[in-house]
């Protein structure tokens, strides 16, 4: 048993301390494992370096735990458009409401991102060294999207036959001698481009709508009519999405994110008075 030493400090008062708050020598010659560990004796927050040693695998990385829902692409004549809401939902907790979920990599290219919002920093983290050395090496030349898609590619696909992927699917748009760049990346590496694209929900949300609103020539006034009302469907559809949203455009003059904005909704439908009407077996 520890010897509890007296003390007469006025922050403590008299009598007998805990042990912590006064340690003695038999607290001091145990071992501590972090380099910086708390003055009172106490252990450290840290990774237990036994759990480091073990020969099992992690398995906090493999389940997505705040995560983003769907993220919008569509091209259009003079560039790309990206759009997403910035809900961060635990669960299905509405959780976080301002997290921006479509990022600039640079000039000429950006990126969006569903799922897990952690994995997601991770990947912006790699993007940013990439940026950084091309700053640094000052010659003029820049990651171009096509490059930037093919290199996310390589890295989910990396961590994929790792077993430990990263819980993303990712949206790349870029505009880059005279051409838009629009694709996408899933979780296991799989990717492929297309004129107007989505992940998640809006897959089976807001594709259809694209595929028959969307042409080549469109103007930018069409494809952000066109993105507000993909956006609105998968609102009224999607119960991981909030009425807060993003969008991202690219040109020949560079990348531009809006601020944060609403849209205009209407709750008045008949068919969502009563939505289990025609739903048998449902409460």
């Amino acid at each position: 048993m520890l010897h509890r030493p007296t003390s007469h400090s006025a922050a403590i008062g008299p009598g007998p301390v805990p042990s912590l708050a006064n340690p003695g020598p038999a607290l001091e010659q145990q071992p501590r494992h972090a380099p910086q560990a708390p003055s009172c004796g106490s252990e450290a927050f840290c990774v237990d370096p036994q759990a480091l040693s073990s020969s099992h695998p992690r398995q906090h990385t493999q389940y997505p735990y705040v995560t983003g829902t769907s993220v919008l692409g569509i091209t259009f004549k003079d560039g790309v458009l990206l759009a997403c809401d910035t809900l961060g939902a635990y669960g299905s907790t509405k959780r976080y409401k301002s997290f921006d979920r479509l990022r600039k990599v640079n000039d000429v290219c950006m990126v969006g991102a569903s799922g897990e919002l952690s994995d997601f920093q991770y990947i912006m983290r790699l993007l940013e060294e990439l940026s950084d050395d091309d700053f640094c090496m000052d010659d003029g030349h820049h990651l171009k999207p096509a490059e930037v898609h093919s290199y996310l590619t390589r890295v989910l696909y990396n961590r994929r036959n790792k077993m430990d992927p990263l819980w993303n699917s990712l949206v790349v748009g870029g505009f880059h001698s005279g051409k838009p760049f629009l694709g996408t990346v899933g979780m296991i590496g799989t990717s492929y481009t297309d004129a107007h694209l989505a992940t998640g929900f809006g897959n089976h949300l807001a594709r259809p709508l694209m595929r028959e609103k969307h042409h080549p020539d469109m103007s930018e006034e069409e494809a952000v009519a066109l993105m507000h009302e993909c956006l609105k469907v998968c609102y009224y559809r999607d119960k991981n999405s909030i009425n807060k949203f993003q969008l991202a455009k690219v040109t020949k003059d560079g990348v531009s994110i809006s601020e944060p904005f609403a849209l205009e909704t209407n709750w008045g439908f008949k068919l969502f008075q009563n939505p289990a009407a025609n739903a048998v077996g449902t409460w």
